[in-house]
C-alpha cells in the first residue's frame, strides 16, 4: 500500500474510534436519566400485596396456608411479612401469576 492510502486508513479507523466513544458517552446519558425515580416503583412487591412462599420452603402446606400478605419493602429489596417473622427475599416466593 502507498504511504496516502495508509494514513487515510488509519484516520478513518481513529474516526470511527471516536465515534464509537461518543455514542456510548451519549447512550450512558441517556441510561441514567432515570435515576431520580422512585426505587419502591419498581420493586418487585408493594405493600398489602399478596405473596405465596414456594412449595419447597414450607412442604406439607397448602398454596393457602402458605400466603402472607407484604407489611413493608425494604430498601434492600426484601420484605417484612404479616403474621411471620423475619426479612425475607424475592427467591423465597413462587413467580407471580
Amino acid at each position: 500500500m502507498k504511504k496516502r492510502t495508509r494514513r487515510l486508513l488509519g484516520g478513518l479507523a481513529i474516526a470511527a474510534g471516536a465515534v464509537g466513544a461518543i455514542g456510548a458517552l451519549v447512550m450512558r446519558k441517556n441510561s441514567t436519566r432515570g435515576r431520580g425515580r422512585d426505587k419502591s416503583l419498581d420493586a418487585w412487591a408493594r405493600p398489602g400485596m399478596t405473596v405465596v412462599f414456594r412449595a419447597e420452603l414450607m412442604p406439607g402446606r397448602d398454596r393457602a396456608e402458605r400466603t402472607f400478605h407484604v407489611k413493608e419493602v425494604l430498601p434492600s429489596g426484601r420484605v417484612l411479612l404479616d403474621r411471620t417473622g423475619g426479612e425475607h427475599a424475592e427467591k423465597e416466593f413462587d413467580p407471580q401469576r
